[in-house]
C-alpha cells in the first residue's frame, strides 16, 4: 500500500508527543452501497504499534467503530533525536509503517 501514514514527533523535557494521521477507509461492515444496495464489506485498521527503538510503546487493537481517517496522537517517556516507527495492520492484511525522527 502506498504511505498512508503523515507523523510528527517532538519531544519537550523528557515526553514526547507523536501526533499521527493514517488515510484509512475504515469501513465496519453495516453500511449499504447507495447505488447498488448492497452492504459493503468490513476494512478496518485492527492493529496499530509504535516502537521508540526496540521499545513498544504503543500497542493498540481497534475495530470498525474507529473513524475514516483516524488521528491518534500519544505521548511516552524519551529523548530527543531518536526515531519513531509506527504501523497498522487491517483485516484484509494490508500493512503500513512510517519512521520518523522525534524533534
Amino acid at each position: 500500500m502506498a504511505k498512508s501514514i503523515k507523523l510528527r514527533a517532538k519531544s519537550k523535557k523528557g515526553v514526547v508527543t507523536v501526533k499521527c494521521l493514517m488515510n484509512h477507509p475504515m469501513e465496519t461492515g453495516l453500511r449499504k452501497d447507495k447505488k447498488t444496495g448492497k452492504m459493503i464489506p468490513a476494512h478496518h485498521i485492527q492493529e496499530v504499534t509504535a516502537k521508540a527503538g526496540d521499545k513498544t510503546v504503543l500497542d493498540a487493537v481497534w475495530g470498525g467503530a474507529i473513524s475514516k481517517n483516524p488521528y491518534l496522537s500519544f505521548k511516552y517517556s524519551g529523548d530527543k533525536g531518536g526515531s519513531i516507527t509506527l504501523s497498522w495492520v487491517d483485516n484484509k492484511g494490508n500493512s503500513d509503517s512510517m519512521t520518523g525522527k522525534v524533534k
